[in-house]
């Protein structure tokens, strides 16, 4: 290879590298603004959405949205399932088309859907990091009285031979 080639090949690697660094920064933007515009939409869909509690195991989508059709347009009906048996959990979400929907739909509270009370409230928006109990559910360990909580300081085991 001679020089020509050799500069070539060097100008070609730098413009790459210059176009690669313009688009990580487009990109950066672009997941920037989705993620707001996700929060956005997330927030206005759950103002637009119910919970509702205690439903029976045998329920289908057709059978909530006829129950809550008086309330209003209703764009979408999840019944939550159990992942590893896919048997449901006797809960559900509802998505109305419009936010006034969800007063009407709350109103349905403590009402009978096959022989069963329902309960009904607003959904509320998750905000990641709020859960109280934090990660595992267990408290730190914090000293305190009683000390090392381990075997008792001498008691006969079983299948040990003890000199005393």
């Amino acid at each position: 290879m001679d020089d020509q080639e050799l500069e070539a090949l060097k100008k070609r690697v730098k413009e790459m590298e210059e176009e690669a660094a313009k688009l990580r920064e487009m990109q950066a933007e672009v997941e920037k603004g989705m993620d707001m515009a996700t929060d956005a939409a997330k927030e206005d869909v759950d103002s637009r959405s119910i919970y509702i509690g205690n439903v029976d195991y045998s329920s289908t989508p057709e059978d909530l949205q006829a129950h809550f059709t008086s309330c209003g347009i209703i764009n979408r009906v999840t019944i939550i399932c159990d992942k590893f048996t896919g048997h449901p959990k006797g809960y559900a979400y509802l998505e109305f088309a419009d936010v006034g929907s969800v007063n009407n739909a709350v109103s349905l509270n403590e009402s009978m859907f096959k022989g069963r009370l329902i309960k009904v409230v607003a959904k509320r928006t998750n905000v990641p990091g709020m859960n109280f109990r934090g990660r595992g559910g267990r408290r730190p360990y914090r000293g305190g009285p009683g000390g090392f909580r381990g075997r008792p300081p001498y008691r006969a085991r079983r299948g040990y031979y003890s000199p005393y």
